[in-house]
């Protein structure tokens, strides 16, 4: 029985059946197969982000590096597309190279497939940067969408028009009716909304001239179908009839599509109530997802509860005016692009723009601000957290800078310093420059962030940067009497001077720091000092201080739960160990570091350590796991933009030479490229010693991730033997959403049959 081949990529499962377009998929198949570069162009709301999604799905099994979806629609700043496109690739913005360098580089020699989507807005910049990865990477195929061209060299255009519709002024045998694309949509869509729906004799005419009157649009016809809830089909039409006849001047002329899909929402939007409609307005705010917390903090009114503001936002879920998503377990929601656009004129037109945007600046400021006191120590959540509401908190970043508003700015990107240390570090750097830039910030908080201005560059190893940052750190910590701010950046400076070179200014910043935080009760600053006596003791060869100084390191970091220094720490003991003669303990101290490294997904760390590890390997005579494990360590290094450092060139080269020695240079080459395709979760189990968690997912009830809960009841019924329209009566879905969702489970399962389905799932099940 063959095991499931996991798919690389990002594609979402599709929640509701994919209705129509075979010419479309067809075509695009055909132009993807001879270009480089294909462009979905569309009005809004006429479904090029699902065609996209669902040729994407179609064609992944040809691209050996997978497909994957970059969502741009909640970007608003198109010096960040590249860093979107990163973080969507799963790469990780933690060093000093450029984001379009590190894609590039990551890129070449990679059959891929990527999709970016909602480009109108960004239109240069996505030209450039789609560009620039064509000429680079010849193994990458693009498929953007947007409601006009990029005007990128090579591109093709593939208009994408709205669903074909049924014939005017004739009665179609209902069979047939029922085949065409507009209708479906409609019908599935009523049905979902109604539990009941049915196309007739008694209603096919008025359901006919809807989709006629609504051109087709897809979002026009959801918005439409949703309402037969509480509306009949002839009403529905009646109202829709009234609305279009005031534009026309009471004639059936057609109206542009944008504006057929206005008065469609218009329509939807008039049905509302007025809290409704103050809510919908209101949340066009957000520029990313957003949670029911947000909501409640940033649109309500005072003294509103909790409860109606729930059963508000529910109501508009209800309405397909609001999306709910799952993001990591978490319920999220967001705006269709069209509808926050249509939301931002009804804010614009009732008064509040200004009101409302300053309440979420207010809010997400003074939120990051409180949650950063405890960022260190719950680095999992927050990060969580901060991956979740990210796009919001960008918008808020630049229109600080916009408005010249730089003490919430300064105040702002400083909060999410351990972010921009884990996540995003050039990104950090260009918000804390441009901002520290545009005016004065907090005298009493300046120190901080200068801090963490100082700390990015000594990541980025640079020490022209971090010198002045740092300097300034001293500084203002001093002028605004802030000791806990000068003992930190005294120690951070000490780390800098020592990577410079400079070790006399070294020993001195580090004495001073270690005199200052012994007069304080502060255990993080404490760490501080200790990671920086530990690289000094590195650095002179003195490993029995190193051993030493990393282990009270390592004892405070437990103590507080600070897992990013405690790993630090580990690593530090890790070399200590080694140089000292205790393998057996160095592999202990880099297999801890190597668990939390891959807890807060540090991706430095995972690099450093997976190498470290495959040393370990060579010594213990396992020569097929140390090349494994080097290969994944290159593909992590490559993919966080990192370069080597002078004091782990030796141990990787000592691993390599030992590697190929006992296995020879042609079978080396073998086992590092394996390595170098192993998902990090699998990386991270062979060197730990653990089952690798790819394969132990067959064997979980719900696939460990492989399918959504739904398509493992779907899959499961096909192992019954049960249709799709037999699984569809059982589940309450429509046949067409169980087509998706089986085709789909093939997909990730990387399948071709039913029969494969069924023996998966009586895989899983012994």
């Amino acid at each position: 029985m063959a095991r499931p081949v996991r798919r690389l990529g990002n594609l979402p499962a599709e929640a509701t059946s994919f209705i129509g377009r075979r010419h479309e998929l067809a075509e695009l198949r055909k132009k993807l197969a001879a270009v480089r570069m294909v462009s979905l162009v569309g009005p809004g709301g006429v479904g090029k982000t699902r065609l996209a999604i669902r040729a994407a799905t179609d064609l992944a099994r040809g691209f050996p590096a997978g497909a994957w979806l970059v969502e741009l629609a909640d970007l608003r700043d198109s010096g960040l597309i590249a860093n979107t496109v990163v973080a969507s690739l799963d790469l990780r913005d933690q060093a000093a190279t450029d984001p379009v360098a590190l894609l590039v580089g990551y890129l070449e020699h990679r059959e891929l497939l990527l999709v970016l989507d909602n480009c109108e807005h960004l239109l240069e910049a996505a030209s450039l940067l789609v560009t620039e990865v064509i000429r680079a990477a010849p193994g990458v195929r693009v498929i953007a969408t947007s409601r006009e061209p990029l005007s990128a060299p090579g591109e093709h255009v593939l208009p994408v028009p709205p669903l074909e519709l049924p014939s005017p002024n004739a009665i179609e045998p209902i069979n047939r009716l029922r085949q065409n694309e507009a209708v479906r949509l409609f019908v599935e869509r009523s049905e979902a909304a109604t539990g009941a729906f049915e196309l007739s004799e008694a209603n096919q005419g008025p359901v006919v001239d809807l989709c006629r009157r609504l051109d087709g649009l897809p979002l026009a016809i959801e918005l439409a179908a949703v309402r037969t809830r509480v509306l009949t089909v002839h009403q529905i039409l009646d109202r829709l009839t009234d609305r279009f006849a005031l534009l026309t001047g009471g004639g059936r002329a057609a109206l542009p599509r944008h504006q057929t899909l206005e008065t469609a929402i218009d329509w939807s939007h008039d049905l509302l109530t007025d809290e409704e409609r103050m809510l919908l307005r209101r949340l066009c705010v957000f520029t990313g997802r957003f949670t029911l917390e947000d909501v409640e903090a940033v649109c309500t009114s005072e003294g509103a509860k909790s409860s109606r503001t729930l059963d508000l936002l529910s109501s508009l879920v209800d309405k397909s005016l609001v999306l709910k998503e799952d993001a990591r377990g978490t319920g999220c929601y967001r705006l269709h692009e069209t509808m926050r656009e249509y939301a931002g004129r009804k804010l614009h037109d009732a008064g509040e723009e200004d009101r409302v945007l300053l309440r979420c600046t207010e809010y997400y400021v003074s939120r990051c601000q409180q949650m950063a006191l405890e960022a260190r120590f719950q680095l999992p959540s927050w990060l969580a957290w901060m991956d979740l509401e990210i796009d919001n908190i960008r918008s808020i970043l630049r229109r600080c800078l916009v408005l010249s508003d730089s003490v919430r700015g300064i105040q702002l990107a400083t909060s999410l310093g351990w972010f921009w240390i884990t996540r995003a570090t050039t990104e950090g750097v260009r918000w804390l420059d441009e901002l520290l830039g545009s005016g004065p910030g907090n005298p009493e908080t300046l120190g901080w962030s200068y801090f963490i201005r100082g700390f990015l560059a000594v990541l980025q190893g640079d020490w022209t940067a971090a010198r002045p940052a740092l300097e300034r750190a001293m500084s203002s910590s001093r002028d605004a009497g802030q000791p806990i701010q000068l003992a930190n950046s005294l120690s951070m400076a000490s780390i800098a001077a020592n990577m410079a070179g400079d070790r006399s200014t070294a020993l001195r910043l580090l004495a001073e720091a270690d005199e200052l935080a012994s007069e304080l009760e502060d255990i993080p600053t404490r760490v501080g000092v200790l990671q920086a006596r530990s690289l000094n003791a590195l650095l002179e060869g003195d490993f029995e201080t190193l051993k030493v100084v990393a282990t009270e390191g390592a004892r405070l970091s437990r103590q507080v739960g600070d897992l990013y220094a405690l790993h630090m720490m580990n690593l530090n003991l890790g070399g200590a160990a080694s140089f000292l003669g205790d393998p057996g303990e160095s592999r202990k101290r880099y297999s801890e570091a190597l668990r939390i490294a891959y807890q807060i997904d540090d991706r430095i760390g995972q690099f450093y350590l997976l190498a470290a590890l495959g040393h370990h390997a060579t010594m213990e005579g396992r020569a097929k796991t140390a090349a494994q494990l080097l290969g994944a360590s290159e593909t992590i290094r490559i993919g966080a933009g990192a370069s080597v450092m002078p004091v782990m060139n030796p141990l990787i080269t000592q691993a390599e030479e030992s590697a190929i020695a006992a296995l020879g240079k042609a079978r080396f080459e073998v086992e590092f490229t394996t390595g170098k395709r192993l998902s990090r979760g699998s990386a991270v189990a062979i060197a730990l010693g653990e089952p690798d968690p790819a394969t132990e997912a067959t064997r979980d009830d719900v696939g460990a991730g492989l399918l959504a809960k739904r398509e493992v009841e779907v899959a499961r019924l096909v192992a019954d033997g049960l249709s799709n329209k037999q699984i569809g009566a059982r589940l309450f879905i429509s046949e067409r959403t169980v087509d998706s969702h089986v085709r789909s489970i093939l997909n990730k399962l990387g399948f071709n049959s039913r029969a494969q389905i069924a023996g998966w799932v009586a895989l899983t099940q012994t």
